[in-house]
């Protein structure tokens, strides 16, 4: 079998005798010979009937009111495309006012949250109570200056009168048993 193959090329290329085919092994090929392409055999045209090329010129003519209406359809999707891109031009525009609206917002409420700490951390209601004692004179009710009194209409009492001595303003519409 080592008879039937002559080496060429240091092992690079080999051939059987009897074969025109080469094998290449590597990265060195071997050059097309020239000339030599392979050309495929024109096909006959096909008669076409005078029908068919009728049919053919027919489908590729547009009438004019074809292109009125396909040029109406054109422009009306180039206003429906713009109009939605300035509702999402709106859209994003006002989401960034709200965003920052709501950033102005939460630094409000923080703002007034300090403050409503530092008055009321402010406020000593002991040193309140000592100043309206000692310095205005002003003093607690005694038991005898203390009126309880019931009133089931309202949480909300308008004194236009006296309260009255039994303590009850009003009665409700049921009888009491």
């Amino acid at each position: 079998m080592a008879a039937a193959k002559n080496r060429v090329n240091n092992g690079q290329q080999y051939r059987r005798r009897g074969s025109a085919a080469q094998y290449v092994y590597g990265n060195v090929a071997v050059e097309a010979e020239p000339g030599y392409h392979e050309q495929s055999p024109e096909k006959p045209k096909k008669k076409v009937s005078k029908q068919v090329r009728k049919n053919r010129n027919q489908a590729l003519h547009m009438n004019s009111a074809y292109v009125i209406f396909l040029t109406v359809a054109a422009v009306m999707a180039v206003i429906v495309c713009v109009n939605y891109v300035k509702l999402q031009s709106r859209i994003t525009d006002r989401s960034k006012n709200i965003t920052a609206m709501q950033k102005e917002l939460a630094n409000l409420k923080e703002e007034n949250n300090a403050k409503l700490n530092a008055v009321m951390d402010s406020v000593n209601l002991d040193e309140i109570r000592d100043r309206a004692q000692n310095q205005l004179g002003m003093v607690y009710a005694s038991p005898d200056q203390i009126v309880e009194y019931d009133n089931p209409a309202t949480d909300y009492v308008k004194q236009f009168e006296e309260i009255p001595d039994d303590g009850v303003l009003a009665q409700s519409g049921k009888s009491s048993r």
